[in-house]
């Protein structure tokens, strides 16, 4: 059984220039160096545009780098998609698959992801594949259920093997961006089911060596409490991550 990954990997989502960007970069790379990484993989997710740069930015330092999806086929006539191929020939290492902004704005559904993991792990890079529940749902006492789909439709179909390539990140999407944060408890909650999920599929081992990231408003701020739930190993960062100080302090956290 490998050891579970504690990971904090920041998604920069559309924002910063390429100037900007491995600015960013190099001033993460600068802190990580200086202050280390303590017990973290620590990952970055800029926009596809800043690939490559970002990657020769890191190359010197234990950060990895990350694409923030990709297409569910490999290439073809598909005019401004990036194929897992394309992410993994500009160095990246990972792939953040499903994440709540890419299923609501872009109506991506469970079937499009499952082929968009697929590929990722084709390529042989990590897919980050996220899942949780909008506050609607979560109201009418319904989030276990969504997560459960979720994982069941994209990802539960793999074989054991292909599934412990994976990182799991639980976003409750009505913490994103708005202020408002999962409690702790809320957190541990859902990240226990998740991985009694796990265990139910693909047995005990399995489930204990998996990383299930919390990607919902996580900052400098809360980390250290969110981090210390006995089933949350890291953190799917946003809008913190756009601060290299801050984003290196929530690195630190564990």
């Amino acid at each position: 059984m490998t050891m579970r990954k504690m990971i904090v990997a920041g998604n920069w989502k559309m924002n910063t220039s390429l100037e900007e960007g491995v600015g960013l970069a190099n001033e993460v790379v600068k802190l990580i160096k200086e202050k280390g990484a303590g017990r973290s993989e620590v990952i970055l997710a800029p926009p596809f545009t800043h690939l490559s740069s970002v990657v020769h930015a890191a190359s010197s330092s234990v950060v990895k780098v990350a694409a923030q999806n990709c297409a569910a086929t490999d290439k073809g006539a598909y005019t401004g998609e990036i194929s897992a191929g394309m992410v993994r020939s500009a160095g990246a290492s990972h792939v953040i698959i499903g994440h709540s902004e890419r299923r609501t704005l872009f109506k991506e559904d469970d079937i499009l992801l499952k082929k968009k993991v697929q590929q990722v792990l084709l390529e042989g890079l990590t897919p980050i594949f996220c899942c949780g529940e909008m506050l609607e749902e979560r109201e009418y006492n319904r989030h276990f259920q969504v997560v459960a789909s979720q994982l069941e439709n994209a990802v539960f179909g793999l074989d054991a093997e292909d599934f412990e390539k994976i990182v799991i990140a639980y976003e409750p999407v009505w913490a994103i961006g708005t202020g408002r944060t999962a409690s702790p408890e809320q957190a541990q909650e859902m990240h226990a089911y998740i991985r009694k999920l796990i265990a139910g599929r693909f047995g005990e081992s399995t489930s204990k060596s998996a990383s299930i990231l919390y990607g919902g408003s996580c900052k400098a701020s809360n980390a250290a409490e969110i981090f210390a739930q006995p089933d949350v190993d890291g953190g799917l960062i946003g809008g913190a991550s756009l601060n290299a100080s801050e984003f290196v302090q929530i690195v630190h956290s564990f």
